[in-house]
C-alpha cells in the first residue's frame, strides 16, 4: 500500500514516523524548508509518551507531483491552506485512492449528504475542495495528540492519542475499516465513527474556547487555567457551542462539564511540557504564522448566524482573532 502524509509538521510528522516505523505500508511525506532538508537527512523522530521513534520515510518531498499515485493521501495541513492544495490531493490519488483530512474544527465537507449541501465560503471560498477533490473521496478525522515540532524532523508528542475516523455521509465503508486497520497497526490509536461530526463538536467546545484565548493572550493553557476572567469567556463559548450545535442537530450538552474541566486542567491531561502545553492557534501566533481562525471560529459562528443563535462570547472573541491572524499574514517588517 503507498500512503502519504501531506503536511508532515507537528501532527502530520507524529504519524507518519509511526507509520513508518510500522512498515505496513511505503511512506512519503511532503513537507518543506529546514524540517524537510532534516527529514531527507536524518528521517523523523518522534519522542512521545508511548514511547521514542526514529524512522525514515521512503521518499520526502515539497512537490506532490513528485510521488507515485497513492491509496491513501493523509492530509494534515493547516484549514486555510486546504483549498489551495485541493487539486495537489486529487493528482496525488490512484483512482481507487481516498483521502483523509485530519483536521481541527469544522470542516469543508461538512453539508455533504444534507438538504443544503454545498461548499462553506469561510473554509472552501470557490469550492475547490468540493469540486476538485469532492466528498466522495474524503474520510474525515478528528485526533487528540497534542504535538510539537521542536527542532527540525523533531516531534514531541505529549498527551492522549486517539484518532476518530469517518465517512462524510456517517457511512460505513470498507476503505474506512482498512484505514482505521492500517493506523492501528502502526500504534495510532484509530476508531471507526459513524457521527463523526458530533465528535467534531466535542472537540471544537475545547479547542473554540482554548485556542483563541491561549493565541491572543500568548498564554500556555496551564496559565489561561489559573485566570477566572479568562476562564468565565470559556465557559461561555462553550455554552454557545452547546446551543449551535443542538441546532444543527448534533447534541453534546453531556460534555460540556468535561470541555470546562479541561480549561480548568490547563489541558487535555498527560505530561505537560516545560513551560506549560500550547495549543495549536498559540503555537502559530508564537512563530509568526496565520491561524485556523475561521474553521475554529468563524464557522462556527456562521453556524450561529444560520440558526439564530446569539452568541455574544464568539462575537467578542472573533474579531479580535480575525485581527491577530490578519497580522500574522502582513510581509514581515509590515
Amino acid at each position: 500500500m503507498d500512503a502519504c502524509v501531506f503536511g508532515a509538521g507537528a501532527i502530520g510528522g507524529f504519524m507518519a514516523a509511526r507509520l513508518a516505523a510500522a512498515g505496513q505500508a511505503k511512506v512519503s511525506v511532503i513537507a518543506r524548508g529546514a524540517h524537510l532538508a532534516a527529514v531527507r537527512q536524518h528521517g523523523l523522530r518522534l519522542l512521545s509518551t508511548g514511547g521514542d521513534i526514529s524512522a525514515r520515510p521512503a521518499q520526502a518531498v515539497d512537490r506532490p507531483q513528485d510521488l507515485p499515485p497513492q491509496d491513501i493521501v493523509f492530509v494534515t495541513l493547516k484549514a486555510y491552506a486546504l483549498p489551495g492544495a485541493a487539486a495537489a490531493v486529487a493528482g496525488l490519488l490512484k483512482p481507487q485512492g481516498h483521502a483523509v483530512f485530519v483536521t481541527n474544527g469544522l470542516t469543508w465537507w461538512w453539508k455533504h449528504g444534507q438538504a443544503n449541501a454545498g461548499p462553506l465560503p469561510l473554509l472552501d471560498p470557490d469550492g475547490d475542495l468540493w469540486n476538485t477533490l469532492t466528498p466522495q473521496r474524503a474520510l474525515g478525522c478528528v485526533v487528540y495528540a497534542p504535538n510539537e515540532v521542536i527542532e527540525p524532523g523533531v516531534i514531541r508528542h505529549t498527551g492522549p492519542n486517539r484518532w476518530l475516523l469517518g465517512e462524510p455521509d456517517n457511512s460505513d465503508s470498507a476503505r474506512l475499516r482498512a484505514t482505521v486497520a492500517l493506523m492501528r497497526q502502526a500504534g495510532l490509536g484509530a476508531e471507526a465513527s459513524m457521527d463523526l461530526r458530533r465528535e467534531v463538536w466535542t472537540k471544537l467546545m475545547r479547542n473554540a474556547a482554548l485556542n483563541p484565548l491561549c493565541a491572543l493572550t500568548r498564554l500556555p493553557a496551564t496559565e489561561l487555567s489559573r485566570d477566572p476572567e479568562l476562564l468565565a469567556i470559556g465557559d461561555g463559548i462553550i455554552a454557545e457551542l452547546v446551543a449551535i450545535a443542538a441546532a444543527h442537530g448534533s447534541h453534546v450538552e453531556g460534555d460540556a462539564e468535561e470541555a470546562r474541566a479541561a480549561l480548568r486542567r490547563g489541558g487535555p491531561g498527560g505530561a505537560a511540557p516545560a513551560g506549560g502545553m500550547r495549543p495549536s492557534m498559540l503555537q502559530d501566533a508564537l512563530a509568526g504564522r496565520p491561524t485556523e481562525v475561521e474553521a475554529i471560529l468563524g464557522q462556527l459562528q456562521a453556524f450561529a448566524r444560520e440558526a439564530g443563535i446569539p452568541c455574544p462570547h464568539i462575537d467578542g472573541v472573533l474579531p479580535l482573532m480575525r485581527g491577530l491572524d490578519r497580522s500574522l499574514r502582513l510581509p514581515a517588517g509590515a
